[in-house]
């Protein structure tokens, strides 16, 4: 069974998007939206638990490497290349559940999304003015990953300071960072057609004007 993506997108009309380059503001912007506009807020690996229990090998083998991972060292410790292929992988599998719990909780209420869906996929099922992008340059997306509280980077964190050589894992890992942040996917992100701000590198707060920004966008004012 297909669903046509006409239908997709009327049911996903309520739903607004945030896709982009690490460390751009997008945890940071969908959690203002959902406070200042009364969205329901759906952040990074929304629902990831329920998704883990219903995903298959067979179909979603990209997924099920969260189950069945030798270990957590194992998940920081493989080369640029596999991290690259898995992520890319992961996205594509993903999308189809968080299109499917986003008709579910949408039905009402505006919904703000924390997203990896690719690009091709939201011009697919979204429209121009539920989809933007944020930009960080790759130097603040690969140098900062692990400046944020967050629990899941300080998890892995602390399963890289774990490792037997601690910063040569450390070094690998952020060269995986590196390369989903790469300037080439950058240029990708930039040249998608959807509206797109980019964070520059200068230490100053502009988030009310990003929010603002975002908003006027989505017609949310």
């Amino acid at each position: 069974m297909q669903i046509e993506n006409n239908i997709l997108k009327h049911y996903l009309r309520n739903c607004y998007f945030i896709n982009g380059t690490a460390y751009a503001g997008k945890s940071t912007m969908c959690a203002m939206l959902a406070e200042r506009y009364h969205m329901i807020l759906c952040g990074e690996n929304f629902n990831l638990d329920t998704i883990l229990t219903i995903a298959a090998p067979e179909q979603q083998p990209n997924i099920c490497y969260m189950n069945t991972k030798p270990s957590w060292q194992h998940f920081v410790s493989r080369t640029p290349e596999e991290y690259e292929a898995w992520i890319d992988g992961n996205n594509r599998e993903m999308a189809g559940f968080e299109i499917a719990e986003l008709i579910r909780l949408s039905s009402e209420r505006n919904v703000i999304v924390d997203t990896n869906i690719p690009c091709d996929l939201l011009w697919q099922i979204s429209d121009y003015d539920h989809v933007a992008i944020m930009l960080s340059p790759q130097s603040m997306s690969t140098e900062r990953f692990f400046d944020r509280e967050d629990p899941e980077k300080q998890f892995l964190l602390s399963v890289i300071q774990s490792c037997p050589d601690p910063d040569a894992a450390l070094r690998n890992f952020q060269e995986c960072i590196a390369r989903v942040n790469s300037p080439e996917r950058y240029e990708a992100f930039l040249n998608s057609g959807f509206f797109t701000l980019s964070r520059a590198d200068d230490g100053i707060d502009t988030k009310e004007e990003m929010l603002a920004a975002l908003a006027q966008h989505f017609h949310l004012e």
